[in-house]
């Protein structure tokens, strides 16, 4: 050998000494092939026999022949009836310098936003999060045991590629009478979550090096789609009318992202006149337009905002919609809308990029629509949401100091309180100590310096009771990281 015989036996002894709970001949087969990789036992380097070595280490033999031959069957020992001898191996996989190489990935990684923390249990106050405990599970599992026990194992292989039939025709039949979307099933594709459906658009509608627009502050998903996608964006400033596009310094878009019913993070309202000049600017730059639903189902004034999709005929738009907002997250099951058109020319592409997968729970979830028991849930969410934010205003009103403004707020699950001039990263840093992850409006805006600040509140998953707690501790926070403040 390369090494003494005590070096050897004791590099052995050391590895079984620490093993823990693998088998002894797992414990020699990992000690002798990292001792091969480390280069400790070199090339062409002859072991003792498994008679010496099972002696001196006080194993049996067979323990000892039956890690050999792993390592002979690997392709790092020749084994013969002379013994066994190291194999030449090549000189990569033997390398001793403990450097660990450079990573090459995708330049265009580095422009992606930085990603959402999901904590589990949700902490207070984060945005987009409902009240997962007031969804009626017992009523879904027993719609999920109901599927089960009547489909059982027909169920258990791929699926339509468009999602389940059930689902997309109960889909279309709920859309047509909360939405105002004329629609069916053929025009629905069921996503994992609205992410995938905006990856799909982004797929089927795009090539690279072409524009989109989205709005600024805005959904941090369409930026990452676009950037995966390769499409130079530009973000669109939002005032008190939504998303504002009448500017003649960005070049025409191929793709246009939008939140119009409820602008996330601002939550304004996009006036019906905005959206129909969207539409008409989107006709002529040959464009589509990927409307996000995303919470328009909670409304707490006026009358249902109708989708842009269902204003005009032909409109050019595929509308977004997920159930991780109106019923739980982990269901990840989300929807895009096309025009008939469209529908029919891209069924192709989507047979082959999507699988059908998640059927069980899709059947479930045609169930429980069918069975008006999601329209019943929406029913109660929008009076528990209602009533929190009410509730979350008086708390805003009564414990936070300093000056602010809340934006917007006529529906949805969260309230945007601008306040200028906080270092509102810090403070949503330090709420974490506290069990509360509100999100830095600032982080919204393509350019952070240069958005404002202030604090986007989820109250979905927060109960009223811990309100004015909170906003006493942001206050406190929003003191201590002010400019001069130790």
């Amino acid at each position: 050998m390369n090494i003494p015989d005590d070096a050897f036996y004791a590099l052995l002894n050391e590895a079984l000494q620490q093993r823990t709970d693998e088998t002894l001949q797992r414990t020699l087969y990992h000690a002798l092939r990292q001792a091969i990789l480390e280069g400790k036992l070199q090339p062409q380097c002859r072991l003792p026999g498994s008679r010496a070595i099972a002696q001196r280490l006080h194993l049996s033999r067979n323990t000892v022949n039956a890690a050999l031959e792993q390592l002979a069957t690997e392709g790092f020992l020749l084994r013969d009836r002379q013994g066994s001898q190291v194999a030449t191996l090549p000189q990569a996989a033997t390398s001793t310098t403990g450097s660990q190489p450079a990573i090459g990935l995708s330049p265009h990684l580095n422009l992606l936003p930085p990603g959402t923390r999901r904590d589990s249990p949700t902490l207070a106050f984060t945005p987009g999060m409902p009240a997962v405990n007031y969804f009626p599970l017992p009523l879904w599992r027993r719609l999920l045991d109901r599927v089960l026990r009547e489909e059982g194992s027909m169920l258990l292989g791929y699926g339509d590629s468009a999602g389940e039939p059930s689902l997309r025709v109960a889909i279309a039949r709920h859309l047509a009478l909360s939405r105002g979307i004329s629609c069916d099933a053929s025009q629905i594709v069921i996503t994992e979550g609205a992410r995938e459906g905006l990856n799909l658009c982004t797929q089927l509608l795009s090539e690279r090096g072409q524009h989109a627009w989205l709005e600024d502050p805005g959904y941090f998903g369409a930026r990452s789609a676009f950037i995966a996608a390769g499409l130079a964006y530009c973000g669109l400033p939002v005032d008190e009318e939504g998303m504002h596009f009448q500017t003649n310094d960005v070049p025409a878009p191929r793709l246009i992202f939008t939140s119009p019913s409820h602008q996330f993070p601002l939550g304004t309202l996009m006036s019906a006149p905005r959206r129909l000049a969207l539409l008409e600017s989107a006709r002529q730059a040959k464009a589509w337009i990927i409307e996000d639903d995303y919470d328009s189902e909670f409304r707490y004034s006026g009358v249902p905002i109708p989708a842009m999709l269902g204003m005009v005929p032909d409109a050019p738009v595929v509308y977004l919609g997920t159930f991780s907002k109106t019923l739980f997250p982990s269901l990840r099951i989300g929807f895009m809308v096309m025009p008939k058109a469209l529908a029919a020319s891209v069924q192709p592409a989507i047979e082959s990029l999507l699988r059908g997968g998640h059927r069980a729970e899709q059947r479930a979830l045609a169930l429980f629509i069918e069975e008006g028991h999601y329209a019943r849930h929406l029913a109660s969410m929008r009076r528990l949401y209602r009533k929190r934010q009410i509730q979350l205003r008086a708390a805003l009103k009564q414990e936070l100091t300093v000056p602010h403004q809340i934006s917007a707020g006529e529906g949805g699950m969260h309230l945007t309180v601008k306040i200028a001039g906080i270092n509102d990263g810090a403070v949503v840093d330090l709420a974490r100590q506290y069990q509360m992850a509100p999100a830095a409006l600032s982080r919204f805006y393509l350019d952070p310096a240069r958005g404002e600040t202030g604090l986007v509140l989820g109250y979905g998953n927060t109960s009223a009771s811990g309100f004015a707690a909170g906003i006493r501790v942001l206050n406190r926070l929003i003191a201590q990281t002010r400019p001069g403040q130790e």
